[in-house]
């Protein structure tokens, strides 16, 4: 799948002006409110249309000065942040409606299964919690046999835990549906569990767009990111559950002690290590609670206007972000090149930062 999408908006004072491309997988639209990702996931749909686009999927035109296709013949699914389920339907009703629109065959016993929503069928919307909502208008919404699987916040509506309820359902449909999706959230913790790509908006313009490792990982991305959110990506493999309640996992430069691993042993699966939860020591320091220390070597430090510093760390292909003083940085005399520790603590990465669906396994820990 290539989407391609150009176009220019103007909305009263607020002006978007944007081109990226979506490949497969999941391309997340990441910014704060108003950066224009509605606005953006709108046009594509065909809601919205903008004074000027070029719009592209597969080849096929959806936009450009001559052409403009309706809603309804673009092949496109969309989730809202709200799930708009028809109120005097059933679950079941709710999904044969959109099958009627091009559902494959057997596809509605493969995505109820996959959604979990076989209990559901018969009743209504209006007896379902908000994970279950949105679970059946993704059922819907893969139903109708999109090229193309728009969401727009679907968890925002949410609380911690219907969230923490429909996450494993995403990293399911991103694993087993074969559906592109465009992710709209201003989440940090969704787009690093389930993101492949990553456009990052700001003030109505794409600021930085690429694969999620790379984006997330850059220091430069710091303050569009926000800095208690951003933090690096890694992918990592389970090696073993101690029965204390900490497992094990392997990463390319060696191994991580964490809590709230939820995933079997040999699967790979992703870890979120915000910025603010990496210590750096000059010398391997002992004596220490924490017991996850991974020798690095400094690749990039970025200073802002305040007194924070974003530092980028490889650890043996891997990247950490670490964020310290620039007190810091000039009193331990840190510069590019530099080789050092990071520590984290085990109980850092909190529980819905760890997630599955990573297909490629890391390179094995010495």
């Amino acid at each position: 799948m290539s989407l391609a999408v150009a176009l220019t908006h103007r909305a009263g004072t607020f002006a978007l002006d944007v081109a990226f491309e979506a490949g497969p997988g999941v391309t997340a639209l990441f910014g704060r409110s108003g950066a224009g990702k509605t606005t953006i996931v709108n046009a594509v749909a065909g809601l919205l249309r903008p004074d000027q686009a070029q719009i592209t999927l597969n080849g096929r035109v959806f936009n450009d000065a001559k052409t403009f296709v309706p809603p309804h013949k673009r092949r496109i699914g969309y989730v809202f942040q709200d799930a708009r389920l028809f109120p005097h339907l059933s679950v079941a009703q709710n999904l044969d409606y959109a099958a009627r629109f091009g559902a494959k065959a057997n596809a509605r016993a493969q995505i109820i299964d996959m959604l979990g929503i076989g209990a559901l069928l018969t009743r209504g919307p209006a007896t379902l919690s908000g994970g279950e909502k949105q679970r059946v208008a993704l059922g819907r919404a893969l139903l109708s046999d999109p090229e193309v699987l728009l969401m727009d916040e679907p968890l925002a509506a949410l609380d911690g835990a219907r969230k923490a309820e429909i996450l494993p359902y995403l990293d399911r449909l991103k694993r087993d549906s074969g559906v592109p999706v465009l992710y709209v959230s201003h989440a940090v913790d969704e787009v690093a569990r389930l993101a492949d790509h990553m456009v990052l908006l700001a003030d109505g313009k794409v600021a930085r767009a690429g694969p999620l490792f790379d984006v997330m990982a850059d220091p430069a991305t710091v303050p569009l990111i926000g800095v208690r959110e951003a933090g690096a990506v890694l992918r990592a493999t389970v090696r073993e559950h101690g029965k204390d309640g900490i497992s094990t996992l392997a990463v390319a430069g060696g191994t991580l002690s964490l809590m709230g691993v939820d995933a079997p042993v040999g699967a790979v699966v992703r870890l979120h290590v915000l910025a603010q939860d990496v210590l750096l020591s000059l010398d391997r320091p002992t004596g220490l609670s924490a017991q996850n220390i991974l020798p690095v070597t400094i690749t990039a430090i970025r200073t802002g206007d305040g007194p924070g510093a974003a530092i980028a760390l490889d650890a043996s292909g891997d990247t950490l972000l670490a964020r310290v003083t620039a007190r810091a940085v000039t009193g331990m005399g840190l510069a590019e090149g530099q080789q050092l520790f990071a520590i984290l603590k085990a109980t850092s990465v909190a529980q819905n930062a760890i997630s599955g669906g990573v297909t490629s396994a890391p390179t094995p820990a010495p």
